[in-house]
């Protein structure tokens, strides 16, 4: 009766998702006195997941799953919660795994914390606190059917090593045929996806045009950071749509998040108000943002963003 977990990869690579989530599940396993099992799909290293408290590794190997498909991985995951008599199934906040939770839930009649973001409060009855109201609040749910799936908040539990040796055990899922056919995938050209994200670089109208938007990947590049922007930037198309985030794009749920020429509409603030520090740089003192940002610079971005870049490099000379 082993905690079941999907780790999620891309091009085979675990996503920094998969890592929090085997962390979170080896939380509530200790708590429950039991195991921990990951699902991998075409995977190139399953055994990394053995630093984060998997013991054993149901491995899928199959060119049917080389793109995410919702219906198709609920069948995998639903086959191998019903072989491990899973009664908790823990996936990540990802777009993915939302969709495939929906559909899991179904499958196994089990009831859905999502957005979950500590350990649970109480094992009997099982209760976990959540995030509500875009954020605003916390919520504590009490699931109560026989199957529980968690859906951890991005960047809520973090990464906790706990060393063990993953046991590595092929599986083949008798079904993993989809009527969908993936024509193909964009993807964002950031060097680190906003999912994966610890620190969020996010411009908006106040770049004044898409030509300097340097601004915005130089100091991302000094920060690792990714890039995002602001719903307008993307509609005028600026920036892909790929990298809006707010209510209406992506949520951010980041370590950091610094907006640049971002007024703050209500949508934008919703999306990344799961973000533990926001940093705030606007011309206009009253901008909304700066009543939800931890830190404020006014002023104008030309002149701030490239003596702040210059700062950084000269911090990261003097401590590296």
């Amino acid at each position: 009766m082993s905690i079941l977990i999907y780790a999620e990869t891309e091009n085979g690579i675990f996503k920094k998702a998969a890592f929090e989530v085997a962390s979170y599940a080896k939380g509530v396993a200790d708590a429950l006195g039991t195991t921990v099992t990951a699902v991998t799909i075409n995977a190139t290293n399953a055994s990394e997941l053995g630093k984060y408290g998997v013991q054993k590794v149901l491995d899928v190997t199959n060119d049917n799953l080389k793109t995410f498909t919702a219906k198709s991985y609920t069948e995998v995951m639903t086959e191998a919660a019903t072989q491990e008599n899973s009664t908790v199934v823990v996936l990540s906040s990802s777009a993915d795994s939302k969709y495939l939770s929906g559909l899991l839930a179904g499958k196994l009649k089990a009831g859905i914390a999502s957005n979950v973001v500590k350990l649970p409060i109480s094992i009997s009855p099982f209760t976990v606190e959540r995030t509500a109201f875009t954020n605003k609040a916390f919520q504590q749910t009490t699931l109560t059917t026989d199957v529980k799936i968690i859906s951890v908040s991005n960047n809520a539990y973090g990464l906790v090593e706990n060393e063990t040796s993953a046991e590595i055990i092929a599986f083949s899922p008798s079904n993993t045929t989809d009527a969908v056919e993936v024509v193909s995938v964009d993807k964002a050209t950031d060097k680190v996806s906003i999912a994966d994200a610890e620190v969020v670089v996010s411009g908006g109208r106040g770049l004044k045009g898409p030509e300097n938007w340097h601004l915005i990947e130089d100091l991302a590049d000094v920060l690792g950071a990714a890039t995002a922007c602001s719903k307008p930037v993307s509609d005028m198309g600026w920036r892909p749509h790929g990298e809006h985030v707010g209510q209406t794009g992506k949520p951010v749920a980041t370590n950091l998040y610094i907006a640049i020429g971002i007024s703050g509409a209500i949508q934008h603030l919703a999306g990344v108000s799961a973000s533990k520090v926001k940093v705030v740089i606007n011309t206009d003192p009253e901008a909304p943002f700066f009543k939800a940002a931890d830190y404020g610079v006014v002023g104008d971005a030309f002149e701030v963003v490239p003596q702040l870049i210059e700062k950084l490099k000269a911090f990261k000379a003097a401590n590296s």
